[in-house]
């Protein structure tokens, strides 16, 4: 406030005083040759772009190209540079672990002592899982799974298994350990990293299961649950190696049941009554287990589904198969007893061309072999050719394979129920199965 009338005229502006402060300099001239250019946030990702790292100009910027302007810039990450990130990380997995340790190293170097973030306490207590969680059931699981590599001739082949019993026996695929009986080289890594070099006990082709053994013991085995306890709905987690990718676990759903599969070559085909799930499941993951939320293996991991035209395996689409818990422990038996397997059949010759209602038995020999066995099961049933059979006991069969995978889920000397068409009348037919063994 000054001591000035309100009311009276104003004083005219030029008869103010000046201040009498002195003026400030005039600010030096930029320097012409220096000057920082201010990029977007999503500049910062260019510090993992590739030309960082190797020391190399990044291109494509036509206004960085005055070769007599120095700038201080950061560089735009663009769809190349992101390529290169993604990929440094897949192979991280497979060998280019050096790579990405380097970029990290590079980074920590240029990065100010005091834009460090703090780290952990010395000592810090564990996070504890809940008993039952996803963590706590993989955490038991992880120790009994190994991963599997077969050398021979052709080249290198890697799976999965599980340990069987604490002696060192170890259940797979037999697709995984096939050339093993050739005279290939199996070694088996273990959870810990130690790797020991294991032998084929037993495999059975029919179900795609096989037993192998290392020379050591105090193995801690996974328990084979009840796979006939399992209902569409129930938790599963998938354990194994896909792609190489050791003590990976997947997680999703029993997705369907008694899944008729037909898996591998047309001379040593696997027929099996499957578990599906939603797990993801890739090549690599074969002869590792699928557990339950109790921790218990209800299934052997086997097969995925590929979509139409597709005619190797490309990876997950939500199908995989499981080879049922309570087969492969009749199987893994049977193979570490005697290290062959059987498998039960009723005696006949199905005809893949016929369409109509359930399978129709051949109306006569193909190849030199009867439609229906002499003095088998089907014909001491009854059976003759052309009847066709709708259902075992009270499941429709609609295809050959369906019928093929019902008696297979059976052991022999088990008796089953046939629903047989015979021209215009249908009766049921009690069949008691005979025992094939392999190579037969």
């Amino acid at each position: 406030m000054t001591d000035e009338n309100p009311f009276a005229p104003p004083t005219p502006r030029a008869a103010v005083p000046a201040p009498q402060h002195p003026a400030p300099p005039p600010p030096p001239p930029a320097p012409q040759e220096q000057r920082t250019e201010q990029l977007p946030a999503q500049g910062y990702l260019g510090t993992l772009s590739a030309p960082s790292v190797a020391g190399e100009e990044p291109t494509g910027d036509t206004q960085h190209a005055d070769p007599h302007a120095t700038r201080t810039r950061r560089s735009r990450l663009g769809a190349g540079a992101v390529s290169a990130v993604v990929l440094l990380g897949l192979f991280a997995g497979a060998g280019g672990g050096v790579a990405a340790y380097a970029l990290l190293d590079a980074q920590e170097t240029a990065r100010p002592a005091d834009a460090r973030l703090p780290e952990p306490a010395a000592g810090a207590t564990q996070v504890e899982r809940p008993e039952g969680s996803v963590a706590a059931i993989a955490a038991d699981a992880l120790p009994s799974v190994v991963s599997i590599e077969v050398r021979a001739d052709q080249g290198v082949a890697t799976g999965s298994g599980m340990i069987l019993k604490a002696e060192g026996y170890i259940l797979t695929n037999n697709h995984v350990v096939a050339e093993a009986a050739n005279g290939a080289d199996v070694t088996v890594t273990f959870s810990d990293g130690h790797e020991q070099a294991a032998e084929l006990v037993g495999a059975t082709p029919d179900y795609d299961l096989a037993v192998i053994r290392v020379d050591e013991t105090g193995l801690e085995p996974l328990v084979l649950g009840d796979s006939d306890d399992v209902v569409v709905g129930d938790s599963v987690l998938a354990v194994g190696s896909p792609l190489g990718l050791e003590a990976t676990v997947t997680t999703g759903i029993v997705s369907a049941l008694h899944r008729p599969v037909k898996a591998g070559e047309a001379a040593e085909a696997a027929f099996i009554d499957a578990i599906q799930t939603d797990a993801a499941i890739n090549p690599g993951n074969s002869g590792g287990p699928l557990v339950n939320s109790a921790g218990e293996v209800i299934g052997i991991n086997s097969a995925i589904a590929q979509g139409p035209g597709t005619t190797g395996a490309t990876g997950n689409i939500g199908l995989g198969f499981a080879i049922p818990s309570n087969q492969a422990r009749h199987t893994a038996e049977q193979l570490i007893e005697t290290g062959t397997a059987t498998f039960p059949i009723i005696g006949v010759l199905l005809d893949p061309s016929y369409q109509g209602e359930g399978v129709q038995v051949s109306e006569g020999p193909q190849q030199g072999t009867p439609a229906v066995t002499p003095d088998g099961p089907a014909d001491q049933a009854g059976l003759e050719p052309g009847d066709v059979i709708l259902s075992i006991d009270g499941r429709p069969v609609s295809v050959a394979d369906e019928l093929i995978v019902a008696i297979r889920a059976k052991a022999p000397g088990d008796p089953v129920t046939l629903q047989v068409r015979s021209g215009g009348d249908e009766r049921e037919v009690r069949v008691v199965l005979e025992e094939r063994s392999s190579g037969q």
